[in-house]
């Protein structure tokens, strides 16, 4: 019987330790993502699978979870979206067939290759937003061309495959095409990010993913709720410090993207 309940009470202690730090991971891991328009895989991602959560059953948990990010983020910078609402609609009707092959076929590749693919680009976005010291600093209005309209419709689909097959670093991308495409600055872009990948991308990916197996909704609700009010207070900070935490954020963020992948994607090879 002592036994018994020792057992119990020691299995309950690490149940809510392990809740609390699921919670402060998702936390912070979305304050960043929600200040530097992507990155919230970085550390959430990895504690789910450590966790013992199979890959694809934590990818589906992260992309729900990333989805409240999306909202909370958005609530708090809707106003910054109303002039781009057709942006937005190219994301989503160009990007979501994207995010469905990536759901389908993520059983069928090495994740290795996307991780070092995906890490050298995060590592090269970094850079070039650490050396251009002006990049999405401020808002203009580009004219485009037929040709730039479907560059961006390519990029789009393919940053959704990725999107749809492994989770870090895909708002990264999208937000860096957004400010090149659009000449938009990076609150203005991370806002069109969080409603188009943070809610419809990553919903969609997760119904998709969660068809290979079962969502555990214990870790699931810890997850939203840290991705919620994390979302929203980074959301909140990059109003108050504006365009300059966002660049410097996003840079390092970046960076610890691609450091991450990077590493992650050798260690497979080795």
């Amino acid at each position: 019987m002592l036994y018994l309940l020792i057992t119990s009470v020691d299995s309950f202690d690490y149940s809510i330790y392990k809740s609390i730090s699921i919670f402060l991971i998702s936390f912070f891991s979305n304050t960043f993502s929600a200040i530097s328009g992507g990155g919230a895989g970085l550390l959430q991602l990895p504690a789910l699978i450590l966790t013992g959560i199979p890959y694809y059953q934590a990818l589906a948990s992260h992309k729900l979870a990333t989805v409240a990010l999306g909202i909370g983020g958005s609530l708090r910078n809707y106003k910054s979206l109303k002039n781009d609402i057709y942006v937005a609609w190219q994301i989503l009707i160009f990007g979501l067939p994207g995010v469905i092959f990536g759901t389908s076929i993520v059983e069928f590749i090495s994740e290795k290759y996307l991780y070092l693919f995906l890490g050298i680009i995060s590592i090269i976005l970094a850079f070039y937003s650490l050396f251009k010291s002006d990049l999405g600093l401020s808002s203009e209005n580009y004219e485009h061309n037929l040709i730039h309209k479907n560059k961006f419709i390519i990029f789009i689909f393919l940053i959704g495959i990725l999107n749809g097959s492994i989770s870090s670093g895909t708002g990264l991308l999208v937000t860096i095409l957004l400010i090149k495409t659009f000449g938009m600055d990076f609150l203005r872009a991370i806002s069109l990010t969080f409603l188009s990948v943070g809610i419809f991308w990553n919903f969609t990916g997760a119904f998709f993913l969660s068809k290979i197996g079962t969502v555990p909704s214990n870790i699931l609700i810890i997850l939203i709720i840290g991705s919620f009010t994390g979302g929203y207070f980074g959301a909140h900070l990059s109003k108050l410090k504006g365009n300059t935490l966002i660049k410097k954020t996003f840079t390092l963020v970046c960076f610890c993207v691609g450091i991450s992948l990077f590493i992650k994607s050798i260690m497979s090879f080795l």
